[in-house]
């Protein structure tokens, strides 16, 4: 018998997160076992419950508490699984902070980049190095995460950097915003678009250093775009939802790449959506109007 494999999913109490755990339930072996992590520990412990229930499930369902802010407590997490198991075979990094149209995106910016930037670098560094040969380590973004939806003064800080880089301009945009500098440096007053786009330029970065030795193991490393999602996060930046879709519609695609039993080289390191990458050079700087935006 095969060695059972390890998943891991952020974020996974609910909505998108959720639906990917419950794929992976259903699609792994019943000696498998998928990590259901989340920041509340009774949340967590009921929607582990729920998943083990679920008539579909097959592989073992475990809930952890992880705040993925909190970078020591990812790099805990890590070091137990290569501890326990040897390693980890499907990390999906799912974790977002909830933002309303009517909130400060300035007032909020320090959550949101912890959540979803600082928590995606802790991810990369902390489980990069314990994904077994075959595995699957996939960031979910959006299509706003592209080069092109920034300002080109800005574009030099992520195009070909490395992680330390990326990591340096994150910081920076952060500093700008406390400062109250950051729309005169050319950052976007919507924390969404650096935020993706900061997302996938670390990503790249990581991928770029292990491209040769992935594809010869058949590893996947990428960042997904799963298209509009109806969840509590994102129903309130909508006025149109004809064509959202449910989270386990969104979560197809992304369970299509982790179960895949090879991996297409053209898709690794890039921005994935419905199984194309997205150009990294794409998109226009978006404007007021645009915050109401189709992932």
């Amino acid at each position: 018998m095969n060695a059972p494999r390890i998943a891991l999913v952020t974020g996974a109490n609910q909505g998108l997160g959720r639906a990917l755990t419950e794929g992976l339930a259903a699609g792994m072996n019943p000696h498998d076992l998928v990590l259901l992590t989340g920041r509340n520990p009774q949340r967590v412990m009921d929607a582990a419950r729920e998943v083990r229930g679920l008539p579909g499930t097959r592989a073992r369902v475990e809930g952890r508490v992880l705040d993925v802010t909190d970078t020591d407590a990812v790099v805990r997490l890590a070091e137990e699984v290569r501890a326990r198991f040897g390693g980890v075979d499907v990390v999906l990094s799912n974790a977002v902070a909830r933002l309303l149209p009517e909130e400060s995106q300035a007032e909020r910016a320090d959550e949101f980049i912890d959540v979803s930037n600082v928590a995606t670098h802790a991810v990369l560094r902390s489980f990069g190095p314990v994904l077994r040969p075959g595995g699957r380590l996939l960031v979910v973004a959006s299509s706003l995460g592209t080069l092109g939806h920034l300002s080109p003064r800005l574009h030099h800080l992520f195009d070909g950097a490395s992680l330390d880089q990326v990591e340096h301009a994150v910081a920076s945009w952060r500093t700008a915003l406390r400062n109250g500098t950051a729309h005169e440096a050319g950052w976007p007053l919507w924390l969404n678009v650096p935020s993706k786009v900061a997302q996938v330029a670390a990503v790249r970065a990581v991928a770029a250093e292990r491209r040769e030795h992935d594809l010869a193991t058949g590893t996947l490393i990428a960042a997904v775009c799963p298209g509009m999602v109806d969840t509590a996060t994102s129903r309130p930046w909508f006025s149109d939802y004809s064509r959202a879709q449910s989270p386990a519609q969104a979560a197809e695609a992304v369970l299509e790449l982790v179960l895949a039993e090879h991996v297409d080289s053209a898709l690794y390191g890039e921005l994935v959506r419905f199984g194309r990458a997205l150009d990294w050079y794409s998109g226009t700087p978006p404007t007021e109007q645009d915050r109401l935006l189709t992932p």
